[in-house]
């Protein structure tokens, strides 16, 4: 069975970074062949999508909110997608999940349905 496992998150000061990883688990399953997300859900809020990348890493789709400060890449030898968060903001506190689409898409959607989720890391952005 497919797990994946986020880490990284943490308490950072406004306009600090942090780095999320997400790692996946299975027999037989490499992220290579999947489009991956990252999405959060703030107290309160519903969980919102930030954004993804396909399985070949040709593409990206970034929720508008995040745009020029939060990117995304995978290391496919390591089974592993990151998120690099940059200036951060206290408005981007939440638990960040990490979702798998399993197949090979020329694109990503945030809207798509995905496969496997993350258990979520908690990111806390306060001075």
């Amino acid at each position: 069975q497919l797990q994946l496992v986020e880490s990284g998150g943490g308490l950072v000061q406004p306009g600090g970074s942090l780095r999320l990883s997400c790692a996946a688990s299975a027999s037989g399953f490499t992220v290579r062949y999947a489009n991956i997300g990252w999405f959060r859900q703030a107290p309160g809020k519903e969980r919102e999508g930030v954004l993804c990348i396909s399985f070949s890493g040709g593409s990206t789709n970034y929720a508008d909110s995040v745009k020029g400060r939060f990117t995304i890449s995978r290391d496919n030898a390591k089974n592993t997608v990151y998120l690099q968060m940059n200036s951060l903001k206290p408005e981007d506190t939440a638990i960040y999940y990490c979702a798998a689409k399993l197949g090979m898409f020329s694109t990503c959607q945030l809207s798509d349905g995905y496969d496997y989720w993350g258990q979520g890391t908690q990111v806390t952005v306060s001075s």
